[in-house]
């Protein structure tokens, strides 16, 4: 339930609000006589979701910079690669940015059609359309997903070789090491809550982004390797607290996303771990 959750909103705190909901509606009825209490469960997960991404959607019209998701944090590798790679391909911090450039309908559709396996019968119900229309919402959403959201590498030791070259360099000042580490059409985006000097719009180009990165080459003295959201990350750390979780996204050997989530509230609600 959380893991729908939380693919559906990219919040850990809302997934969280979501699931207890759910419980409590489950504890208030028989939920029809249904054979399969889990399909049950994630169908109202689904349209609790939908109704906070509604809400959501017209309270960031206003947002300053960019709004990402709550990271999922860990600071220690898991045992199996191989989950890793899945975790990182199905709720990495690019993907999630993706599905927020979605409708909530196309959304819905997709994660629970594609990584749930609902049926298009079950979302129709949900999103007030034909089964029909429910396919088309989870085709278009498919067709941005793999137009917009970029696929990691599969290895995430090499990934973490990736991301530990560029903080090297930009500890170091060397501009050239910087570009070699980050594809061309790299992406740098920064949610500080919506206020501050830090709020700004995605910088795009590894120009751009190595100049930054030059920039803020003293917060790479105070950061340790973390994985976040499946992918190799770091955690920037001020005298006794955190104050910022970064996700790298590296494919095809370079990085082609930086994802620093600085907002305060976001940043203690990573320290909510769970499987997802």
């Amino acid at each position: 339930m959380r893991a729908v959750a939380y693919r559906m909103l990219g919040s850990i705190t809302e997934a969280e609000d979501v699931v207890q909901e759910a419980w409590i509606r489950l504890d208030r009825g028989d939920p029809g006589g249904t054979d399969d209490l889990r399909a049950w469960l994630t169908v109202v997960v689904g349209r609790l979701s939908l109704d906070v991404l509604r809400k959501r959607r017209s309270r960031l019209v206003d947002y300053a910079g960019t709004w990402l998701p709550e990271p999922v944090v860990s600071t220690t590798v898991d045992h199996d690669p191989e989950h890793e790679a899945v975790l990182a391909d199905s709720v990495g911090l690019a993907l999630l940015v993706v599905l927020d450039t979605l409708t909530p309908a196309e959304r819905l559709s997709f994660v629970l059609h594609d990584v749930f396996a609902v049926s298009y019968e079950e979302i129709a119900e949900i999103v007030e359309r034909t089964p029909e229309a429910a396919r088309q919402l989870a085709s278009r959403a498919r067709r941005r997903v793999r137009e917009s959201a970029p696929s990691p590498d599969a290895d995430l030791a090499v990934q973490r070789r990736v991301v530990d070259a560029f903080l090297a360099a930009s500890r170091a000042g060397d501009f050239e090491a910087l570009l070699r580490v980050l594809d061309p059409g790299v992406v740098l985006r920064v949610d500080a809550g919506g206020a501050g000097p830090l709020a700004r719009q995605p910088i795009v180009g590894a120009v751009a982004v190595g100049r930054v990165a030059l920039g803020g080459a003293a917060f790479a003295s105070f950061t340790r390797p973390a994985i976040v959201n499946g992918g190799p990350g770091v955690i920037v750390q001020a005298p006794g607290r955190p104050t910022a979780v970064i996700g790298f996204t590296v494919a095809r050997g370079r990085i082609v996303a930086i994802d620093v989530v600085g907002d305060p509230a976001k940043v203690r609600a990573a320290d909510l771990k769970g499987v997802l």
